[in-house]
Parts: structure tokens; C-alpha cells; sequence
């Protein structure tokens, strides 16, 4: 779980300063704001698959083995370990994220609703494909880490 989270925390500030050195605040300079927000979606995907990879290889590789348990015993227990250590992983980063949104959270103004009407459905938009995109790599994130399990462990019991 620690490398889990490690390799996600070491991504995540190389994808920073990544996304901060192509952007600009002057206008025609640097990344367009689609384009800034394709590669952050590409960069968080790729960032949370890398560390369910090495989270759940890690997990079935140094697991204890146990001897004289049936094969699929064996890779069920690797999978398992995977998977946990995927899922705890995500669990904690999912709570440091909503306690540093909660802290960070700035009083909000009054507005004008008639203006800002366009710009809250395009955020409601821009959500939803967040949240769908979001969705969709941490299912895969978690077969990735199961069947880095299951490969860390019969690594494990090939080379003793």
C-alpha cells in the first residue's frame, strides 16, 4: 500500500510541474485549456495504473508463501492481496483529497445567476466526464492490481 501511494504522490508532482511548465497566464501563450485538460486526464489515468501495478505486484510478491495449499489457493490469496492493497490504497488518497478540498475551501461570493448560468453547465459537463473517466480507471486500476498480485506471486513461488 505504501508503494501505492508513494509512486502516486512522486507522479502526481511530476505531472505538476509538467501541467505548470505548459501553461501560461497571457493569452495565446502556452497549452490551450482543452488540451491542458486531455493531458491531465491522460496523466492521472497513466499516474493511478502505474501505482496499482507496483502496489499489488509488491503485495503478492512479498506475501508469505504458504506451503501445501492448492495452486488456485495460492493465486486467489495473490489476487486478494492485490486488490486490498489497491482498494486501501485508494481509500486513504481518497481521504486526504476531500480533507484538503475541505481545508482549502475559500468562502464563496455572491453572483450574479443569469451570467453564470453557461458557465455552471459547462462545469456540470466537465464534471460528469471527470467523474466517468474517474470511474472507469480506478475499475481498471483494480484488475491491474489483481493480476499484478497474482503475478508478483507466482514469481514469488518460481523464485524462491
Amino acid at each position: 500500500m505504501i508503494a501505492a501511494i508513494s509512486v502516486t504522490l512522486v507522479l502526481m508532482i511530476l505531472g505538476s510541474a509538467f501541467g505548470l511548465g505548459s501553461v501560461s497566464p497571457w493569452p495565446g501563450v502556452g497549452a490551450k485549456g482543452s488540451a491542458f485538460a486531455i493531458g491531465a486526464g491522460i496523466w492521472m489515468i497513466v499516474t493511478q495504473w502505474l501505482a496499482s501495478l507496483s502496489g499489488g505486484y509488491l503485495a503478492g510478491r512479498l506475501r508469505t508463501r504458504w506451503h501445501g495449499l492448492h495452486s488456485d489457493g495460492v493465486f486467489f490469496r495473490d489476487t486478494a492481496h492485490g486488490f486490498l492493497t489497491w482498494a486501501t490504497a485508494t481509500v486513504f488518497l481518497a481521504l486526504v483529497a476531500v480533507l484538503a478540498g475541505a481545508l482549502a475551501n475559500p468562502a464563496v461570493p455572491t453572483v450574479d445567476m443569469e451570467s453564470t448560468h453557461a458557465a455552471a453547465d459547462a462545469m456540470r459537463e466537465a464534471a460528469v466526464t471527470l467523474a466517468g473517466f474517474t470511474g472507469l480507471s480506478l475499475v481498471v486500476g483494480a484488475f491491474i492490481a489483481s493480476v499484478a498480485g497474482a503475478v508478483g506471486g507466482r514469481l514469488r513461488d518460481l523464485h524462491p
